[in-house]
């Protein structure tokens, strides 16, 4: 009888349809007290030879029966009903705090566990809610009736009844902890083993490559292998408690029907109160079973509540406190004060005290040798984290000030990683702006380079996509998110690493169709191929974590500094004129 508290709270998803539900399998067992009452009475007229005034009875029972039926099938379309509400709203509510805990919550907890969470958890949750918490008050409400009634017939009765009926609600709870931290231990390994298969499944070319699939069909053999002994370790601690359970039912009923017959044999019982004690005793024990049942039927979302109470109690990384909305009527200056940061698994400082300035409206360029944190400040700009010390302001409003919601709607990022969904060309594009004109999907294409490529495909834009775009080359794929972000129409856009997997006379058409696109807005463009700065009007050259210089391409050539060691260690023959 485990009534974990994130459970309870998911009730006020669907209040009145639980309300339903319970009222409705109450009702269903006032139908077995009927029941009980007229057979009682059925049977008594039998035991005195009076058959000919059986067939109202019979036909009242029949009635009876047919009532509960309805009953019955009421109360499960509004257990389902229920079950179905919380199931969606308690996965919308998880969904939306998992978008506000942003990525930096998925560098800590594996998308695997998170996804067996969202899915087998919450599916767990529902007969747990549906089923089981409705049982549990109809058990407790049931009986003490029932009870009061044996008690009016046979008080004598109630020596079996009430201490089978104590030993099958209370005997159990004597393994509740240990059933506790056996669901416990049960759904960690289930979630171990759904994150291991996902992760097996979206690193199969890797595993291929490396000739390890046999070491991971190894890995999760073993996992399988943990799973079913942590199951059978959990069913040896729930058949305990059904075992204790049934003897009670059984021990209980046995021993009220013994005493109901010795009462009837002395003679302080008539025939109908010693029938309807027989009777009476079964359902008074009927509710304690049905809740074993709905019991095991719910465990596992009683096993999933710690996970879904760790997801939903998660604090995001940064806090959304800010009150204004980043709707700026031109492009905005985006300025880094002073920043310095540091990841909290190391205490190292990735960047110390950076300063600089891309102004409105046009291409800023930052550059530097890996490790320097060039990525690192796009994801302050986002808000993924914040900085330790020092801000950014866009627009001389510190960035806090805004609404995360608003901010990241007003910057448009293109990273090296890019994520497509498996959905059409046009849905993938259209993701930040739904109602975008199929003009509009065109020019950003065309823009993007990617325009005669969709339009050579049999569905054009209407063409879906593999899972992550796993139909398209690399290149291809950062072309379709640069061609998203145009349409997005952001007053400011990021180029993180954007054109790294395009070839580099493609990357020169897009570096040169740039300009005309990206008027009318504040670039930041963050690249290792320095082919994609050069021609940017101011270029941030980062190392260690601090601004090295500042200036256009030909100014930090001439200076002879490490932008121009970058240069040399990246030119290629044919490219002597980039250091002129």
């Amino acid at each position: 009888m485990i009534v974990h508290p994130e459970l309870r709270r998911t009730v006020r998803h669907a209040p009145r349809a639980l309300l339903a539900a319970t009222l409705l399998l109450g009702a269903v067992a006032l139908t077995h007290l009927a029941q009980a009452v007229l057979l009682s009475l059925a049977l008594a007229r039998v035991a005195r030879g009076e058959t000919d005034r059986l067939l109202p009875l019979l036909g009242a029972v029949l009635a009876v029966v047919a009532v509960r039926a309805v009953l019955g099938l009421a109360q499960r379309r509004a257990a389902v009903r229920a079950g179905a509400r919380v199931r969606v709203r308690l996965r919308d509510e998880l969904v939306a705090h998992l978008g506000r805990l942003g990525p930096a919550h998925l560098t800590t907890a594996r998308a695997g566990a998170v996804r067996t969470t969202l899915v087998d958890g919450v599916e767990g949750v529902d007969a747990y809610v549906s089923r089981y918490l409705p049982q549990l008050l109809v058990t407790f409400a049931v009986p003490p009736v029932l009870l009061a009634l044996v008690a009016a017939v046979e008080p004598r009765a109630l020596l079996g009844l009430v201490p089978a009926l104590l030993l099958a609600l209370l005997g159990p709870r004597a393994w509740d902890r240990l059933l506790a931290r056996r669901g416990g231990e049960h759904w960690d390994t289930y979630e171990e083993l759904g994150a291991d298969y996902l992760e097996a499944l979206q690193g199969m070319p890797a595993l291929r490559a490396a000739g390890a699939v046999g070491r991971s069909r190894q890995r999760l053999e073993a996992r399988s292998a943990a799973l079913h002994r942590a199951t059978v370790a959990k069913l040896r601690v729930s058949l305990v408690d059904t075992g204790l359970t049934d003897l009670a039912i059984q021990g209980g009923t046995a021993a009220a029907a013994l005493l109901a017959c010795w009462s009837a044999t002395t003679g302080s019982t008539t025939a109908t109160g010693t029938y309807l004690v027989l009777l009476l005793a079964a359902e008074c024990l009927r509710p304690v079973r049905d809740l074993s049942r709905e019991w095991h039927a719910g465990y596992l979302g009683a096993s999933a509540a710690d996970g879904i109470a760790a997801l939903r109690t998660s604090e995001p990384v940064v806090a959304d406190t800010g009150t204004a909305t980043a709707a700026w009527s031109g492009p905005p200056r985006l300025r880094f004060e002073n920043v310095e940061f540091g990841y909290d698994t190391t205490g190292e400082r990735v960047l110390r005290g950076v300063t600089f300035t891309a102004e409105a409206g046009r291409t800023t360029a930052i550059v530097g040798p890996s490790g320097a944190g060039k990525s690192t400040l796009v994801s302050l700009l986002l808000r993924h984290r914040d900085p330790q010390h020092g801000r950014i302001t866009l627009d001389g409003r510190d960035i806090t000030d805004y609404t995360l919601d608003s901010l990241r709607r007003g910057i448009a990022v293109v990273s090296q990683e890019t994520h497509l969904f498996h959905a059409t060309i046009a849905d993938n594009l259209r993701l930040a702006r739904p109602d975008a004109p199929h003009t509009a999907l065109i020019r950003a294409a065309r823009a993007a380079g990617i325009h005669d490529e969709i339009a050579a495909l049999p569905e054009g834009y209407a063409t879906v996509l593999g899972e992550n775009g796993a139909t398209l080359s690399g290149g291809q794929r950062q072309r379709l998110a640069l061609a998203r972000a145009l349409l997005a129409d952001a007053r400011v856009l990021v180029l993180d690493e954007a054109t790294s997997a395009v070839d580099e006379r493609r990357e020169a058409d897009i570096v040169r169709d740039l300009p005309g696109v990206t008027r009318g807005r504040t670039v930041l463009v963050v690249a290792h191929r320095l082919t994609a700065v050069r021609h940017a009007d101011r270029i941030v050259v980062l190392d260690g974590g601090r601004v090295d210089a500042v200036g256009e391409h030909t100014s930090l050539v001439g200076a002879g500094g490490l932008y121009t060691r970058l240069v040399t260690a990246g030119r290629a023959p044919g490219e002597e004129e980039l250091a002129a």
